[in-house]
C-alpha cells in the first residue's frame, strides 16, 4: 500500500544549504534505500474539527476562563461530555490522544465550582509525573476563572504545609491510585471536607488500569464510594481513556456501576504518514533480520540531522539506553548538534530528571528524546513531528497511543514502526494493513480475584465497620459476608452479634493498606548509589532489579554505563561505579510452572491422518500454577556489532508467584513413537509453543508480555522447565501459557475454552509461513535441528500425528 503523495515527501538536496524538515528526511531515505524494506506506507488525510457553540447555561466564571484562552466554541465531544454531566450521569470518554480530553472533566468541575464555593473533585493519574502536569495547566484555568478553589498535587514528594492545605482548602485534590489507597482512605476522618462535598472524581489515562493494576484500582474505588457514602456524598465519575476496544464496559468494570460512552472525536487532526519498515535479513536460513534498534537508530539519525523534533519509544529500559548511546555517538562528530539535546526518559529516573526534560520539551530544547511507555500517557510535552517505534508495543492501541505523540499541534507529522524479528512484529510487518483496519484490543479486568478482593476488605474493615446489610460497592452481599466470615476465622475482624444484626471490626494491630500493592506483588524499589559520589542516581522495581542490577551487570543510564559492584539485597540498594566498557549485559532467565489445582480437564482426540494410524490424546487442563522465576546468569554483549562476548554468572533469590494457566500434556509414548531423538522433540514442541504463543496473543488482542510460555512436566516440580534439559525417563512434554499477573485476569480461561481453535490457528500459522526450516514469524529462531531434522517440518509433523490438520 503505497500513497506517497503528501505534501511532503520529496525535495532536492542543495549542496550549500542544510536540508531541514520532513521533506529532507523522507528524501534522504530515498537516497539510501529505506524504500525497499517498507512494508507500509500510508497517508492519513486531515480531519476537520466539528464544533457546537457554548452552551447557554453555561456560567459566567467558565465563560470567562475560556475567553481568556480563545476559545470561543467546543468540540462536540466537549459538548457532550458537559451534557452528561449536567445530568449527572457517570461517562468514559475515549478519543484519539491531543483530541482535549482535559475539557471533558475541567469544564464541569469549573461548573460545580461556579455554584458553591464548598464543592470538591478528586483527579486520579497513574502516575505522579502526570499529576504534577496537570496540576499546573488547572491552576491556570482556575485562575482565568476567577475561581479561588485551588489545585494541589498530594503524592510521596507533597511537603507538610501543602498537606495540610490540601486537607483543608483545596478544591482539586490530585493523587494516584496508590495514595488514595495508602495515605487517604485509610485517614478519611481527616479529608471529612473533601469527602463531604465531593462532586466529581475524574480518572485519566484508564486504559492504563488493566490487569492487576486496574483490579486493585475497581477495589480502591469500591473502598472510595463507601466512605464518600458514610460522609454524606455520591460523586460523579468521569474517565478518560485513549482508544480501545470495550470502553463502556472496561469503565463500568473500575467504577462497579453502567456509563455511558463518548467515542466520536470532533477535534481536528492533521495529515499523518505512517511507514512500517521491516529491516533487511541478514540470515535467511534462520529468517534473522538486522537489529532493529539499529534501524531504528538510523531512521532517527536522519530525522534529527533534518531538524525534525522526534519521540524515539523502545520497548524496555535497556533498549532506551542502548539507543540513547549510539545516538550520541553518532552525533558526537556532528558540530551543528549538541548531544546533550538528545535525552531518554523512562521509569528508574529521579523525578526531578524526569520533570526537567519535560520542561525542556515544552519549551523546544530537545531535538530527540528516547523513551519507554512512560510517555505514552498524556504529559504536555510540546510540538514533536515524528515518532519512531522500535518494535511493536504488542497492542494496536498501544501504536497508535505512540503514534500521536508526534503533531500533536494538528499540523502534519510522520509515524515509523520498525518491527524486530520477533513473531508478532513479523505478523505486523506481513500484515500491515492490520495497524490500520484492525479491531482496538480490549482492556481486562478481575475485581472479583479472590486475594484482591480479600485484601481489600481488609483495608475496607480499618476504614468503616461493616454492618450486615453494608455494601462494597458492586461485590453480592452474599460475598461481602463470606469475605468477612473468613477474616474473622483468621482474628483480621471481630464480629458483634446483637438482636439488631451482626458488625464486623477490625480487630488486628497491623495497617492493612500498607501490605497491599496496587502494581504488583508489593515489594520495595531498589534505590542505586554511585559510590564515587555516593548520590542516588536512581532507583529501580523489584523485578527488574534482579535482572539490571545484579552484581557485575552494567546499569546504562543516561547514556552512561555503571558497572554494578555490589547487590544489598536485603537493605533494597544497588552500589554502582561508572565505567566505560564496550559492552552492556542481559540477564539469562529460567522458568518452572508447577501445577497446584487443577479447576478443569479436558482430552483433545482428533482423528488420526491416515486409516490404521493410531489416535493420540492430549489432556488439556486449566488451573492454579506456580511460577518461580530464577536470573541464573547473564550475556555481555559488544556496542554496535551485538556479539556475544561472554558470560557471567547470577546469584540471586528466586522470584514466585501464583497465577492461572492453561496447559496441554503430550504423552511420553508419543514422544517415543516419532522415531527422532527426543532433544529434537523437545526443541520442536518449545517451538510449537512459541508459534501457540503468537497465535494467543493475537487472538487475545493484548501484548504478548502479558501471556507467559514454559515447557516443563505438569506432574514433576522437579522436572526441566522452557530451558531444562531434553527430558528424562517418564517425562510428560507440558506445555504451559500462564497469566503473567498474579492471581491472573482470566487470560488464561478463555485459552482453554478456545484450545482447539487455538491449535487449529497455529497449524494455519505454520502451513502459511513462507519459510524453510524455522523462523521468528513461526516456531522461532533459537529452535534448532537435531540429527538433521528440519525444525519447521517435525512441529508440522506431530501436528499431524496428532491429527490438528
Amino acid at each position: 500500500m503505497s500513497t506517497r503523495t503528501s505534501s511532503f515527501g520529496g525535495g532536492r538536496r542543495v549542496p550549500w544549504r542544510s536540508p531541514r524538515g520532513l521533506d529532507a528526511a523522507l528524501a534522504r531515505w530515498g537516497e539510501e534505500g529505506v524504500w525497499r524494506q517498507v512494508a507500509l506506507d500510508h497517508t492519513l488525510p486531515p480531519i476537520p474539527a466539528r464544533t457546537v457553540p457554548l452552551p447557554a447555561t453555561l456560567s459566567p466564571q467558565t465563560r470567562q476562563a475560556l475567553a481568556r484562552r480563545g476559545v470561543e466554541r467546543l468540540y462536540s465531544h466537549q459538548a457532550e461530555a458537559l451534557g452528561l454531566a449536567g445530568q449527572g450521569r457517570d461517562f468514559v470518554v475515549a478519543t484519539p490522544t491531543a483530541s482535549g480530553k482535559s475539557l471533558c472533566y475541567n469544564l464541569p468541575v469549573l461548573e460545580a465550582f461556579a455554584r458553591s464555593a464548598e464543592a470538591r473533585a478528586l483527579y486520579l493519574f497513574p502516575t505522579k509525573a502526570l499529576s504534577r502536569d496537570q496540576e499546573d495547566s488547572l491552576r491556570a484555568l482556575l485562575n482565568e476563572a476567577g475561581l479561588s478553589h485551588g489545585a494541589i498535587t498530594y503524592d510521596g514528594d507533597t511537603p507538610g504545609d501543602a498537606r495540610r492545605a490540601a486537607r483543608q482548602r483545596t478544591g482539586v485534590l490530585l493523587t494516584n491510585p496508590d495514595m488514595l489507597h495508602s495515605g487517604i482512605l485509610p485517614n478519611h476522618a481527616g479529608w471529612a471536607r473533601l469527602f463531604g462535598n465531593l462532586e466529581y472524581i475524574v480518572i485519566d489515562e484508564l486504559h492504563m488500569y488493566r490487569g492487576v493494576f486496574g483490579s486493585h484500582l475497581a477495589n480502591v474505588l469500591r473502598r472510595l464510594r463507601r466512605v464518600a457514602r458514610f460522609h454524606g456524598s455520591d460523586p460523579t465519575f468521569i474517565l478518560c481513556s485513549a482508544t480501545i476496544g470495550n470502553p463502556a464496559e472496561h469503565a463500568g468494570r473500575i467504577i462497579g456501576r453502567p456509563v455511558a460512552a463518548i467515542t466520536e472525536s470532533g477535534a481536528p487532526a492533521g495529515e499523518r504518514r505512517v511507514i512500517v519498515y521491516n529491516p533487511p535479513v541478514v540470515n535467511s536460513e534462520l529468517g534473522i533480520r538486522a537489529s532493529y534498534l539499529k534501524e531504528a537508530v538510523k531512521l532517527t539519525l536522519d530525522l534529527i540531522r533534518c531538524d525534525v523534533p522526534t519521540l524515539v519509544f523502545g520497548q524496555t529500559r535497556n533498549a532506551v539506553e542502548v539507543m540513547l548511546k549510539y545516538l550520541r555517538d553518532r552525533l558526537a562528530g556532528d558540530k551543528r548538534i549538541d548531544p546533550s539535546t538528545i535525552v531518554a526518559y523512562r521509569g528508574g529516573y529521579l523525578p526531578n530528571q524526569r520533570r526537567d526534560t519535560e520542561k525542556a520539551l515544552r519549551a523546544g530544547e530537545i531535538r530527540c528524546v528516547v523513551a519507554t511507555n512512560a510517555l505514552e500517557l498524556g504529559i504536555d510535552i510540546g510540538s514533536l513531528d515524528a515518532v519512531v517505534c522500535a518494535g511493536y508495543p504488542g497492542t494496536i492501541a498501544g501504536a497508535w497511543q505512540r503514534f500521536g505523540r508526534a503533531g500533536r499541534r494538528q499540523g502534519a507529522s510522520l509515524s515509523v514502526m520498525v518491527t524486530s524479528s520477533a513473531p508478532l512484529d513479523q505478523y505486523v510487518a506481513g500484515s500491515p494493513e492490520h495497524l490500520l483496519d484492525g479491531g482496538v484490543e480490549h482492556a481486562r479486568v478481575d475485581p472479583d480475584n479472590v486475594e484482591i478482593l480479600i485484601d481489600h476488605l481488609k483495608c475496607a474493615a480499618f476504614e468503616l465497620p461493616f454492618e450486615e446489610d453494608d455494601p462494597l460497592g458492586d461485590v453480592p452481599p452474599e460475598t461481602v459476608q463470606e469475605g468477612l466470615g473468613f477474616l474473622e476465622q483468621h482474628r483480621v475482624v471481630q464480629a458483634n452479634r446483637s438482636k439488631k444484626g451482626t458488625s464486623w471490626h477490625w480487630s488486628s494491630d497491623a495497617y492493612p493498606a500498607s501490605a497491599v500493592s496496587l502494581r504488583s506483588i508489593g515489594w520495595d524499589n531498589f534505590v542505586i548509589i554511585d559510590l564515587d559520589t555516593d548520590r542516588n542516581i536512581a532507583e529501580m522495581d523489584f523485578r527488574s532489579t534482579h535482572t539490571m542490577l545484579h552484581e557485575q551487570a552494567i546499569y546504562q543510564h543516561d547514556a552512561d554505563q555503571y558497572q554494578v559492584e555490589r547487590l544489598d539485597y536485603e537493605n533494597h540498594k544497588a552500589y554502582v561505579r561508572k565505567v566505560a566498557p564496550d559492552y552492556y549485559t542481559t540477564a539469562e532467565t529460567r522458568t518452572k510452572v508447577t501445577v497446584i489445582e487443577q479447576d478443569e480437564a479436558a482430552h483433545i482426540a482428533r482423528p488420526p491422518p491416515a486409516p490404521h494410524v493410531k489416535t493420540w490424546t492430549m489432556a488439556s487442563g486449566l488451573g492454579e500454577v506456580s511460577v518461580v522465576s530464577k536470573v541464573v546468569g547473564y550475556k555481555k554483549i559488544k556496542y554496535h556489532t551485538h556479539e556475544n562476548v561472554g558470560y557471567g554468572e547470577v546469584h540471586l533469590p528466586v522470584m514466585q508467584k501464583h497465577t492461572s494457566a492453561f496447559w496441554l500434556t503430550i504423552p511420553e509414548d508419543f514422544v517415543s513413537s516419532l522415531g527422532v531423538p527426543r532433544p529434537a522433540v523437545i526443541d520442536a514442541l518449545r517451538g510449537l509453543l512459541n508459534a501457540m504463543h503468537t497465535v494467543a496473543a493475537a487472538g487475545l488482542m493484548i501484548d504478548p508480555r502479558d501471556l507467559g510460555r514454559t515447557l516443563g512436566d505438569k506432574d514433576d516440580p522437579d522436572g526441566p522447565a522452557s530451558s531444562g534439559g531434553g527430558g528424562g525417563p517418564g517425562f510428560d512434554p507440558t506445555l504451559f501459557l500462564y497469566d503473567e499477573m498474579p492471581g491472573g485476569v482470566g487470560l488464561a480461561p478463555r485459552l482453554f475454552d478456545e484450545r482447539e481453535a487455538l491449535l487449529a490457528r497455529t497449524r494455519r500459522l505454520l502451513d502459511h509461513c513462507g519459510c524453510n526450516g524455522g523462523c521468528p514469524a513461526c516456531i522461532g529462531p533459537t529452535v534448532g535441528a537435531e540429527a538433521g531434522v528440519r525444525p519447521r517440518s517435525l512441529v508440522v509433523g506431530i501436528l499431524d500425528r496428532l491429527g490438528i490438520t
